[in-house]
């Protein structure tokens, strides 16, 4: 069982303590999550409108990764975890 985010903003589609437990952690490259959201994340809010989800990075010990912790019910965190992934194979596809 995950711990309980610190993040107090809690989005109203989050619904009490059940969508922040177990939360979808994976680790993408940081250069990508920049791209993706932009430098200071003003995207993150709109992919967690769009997927009713709660998304958190967190630094790790290596500036070349972060964590990305999702928050919600199960279906919204594989929604929300697609929609990344989609972002990811955009991204990886026009970098070149």
């Amino acid at each position: 069982m995950g711990t309980l985010p610190e993040r107090r903003n809690i989005p109203p589609w989050v619904k009490g303590p059940e969508d922040l437990k177990d939360p979808e952690v994976f680790q993408l490259q940081t250069w990508l999550l920049e791209a993706m959201f932009g430098r200071d994340g003003f995207r993150i809010r709109y992919i967690e409108q769009v997927s009713k989800a709660m998304l958190e990075l967190k630094a790790l010990e290596s500036p070349d990764f972060t964590k990305v912790v999702v928050y919600s019910s199960y279906i919204h965190k594989l929604w929300a975890k697609r929609i990344l992934q989609s972002m990811v194979e955009w991204h990886y596809q026009h970098q070149e």
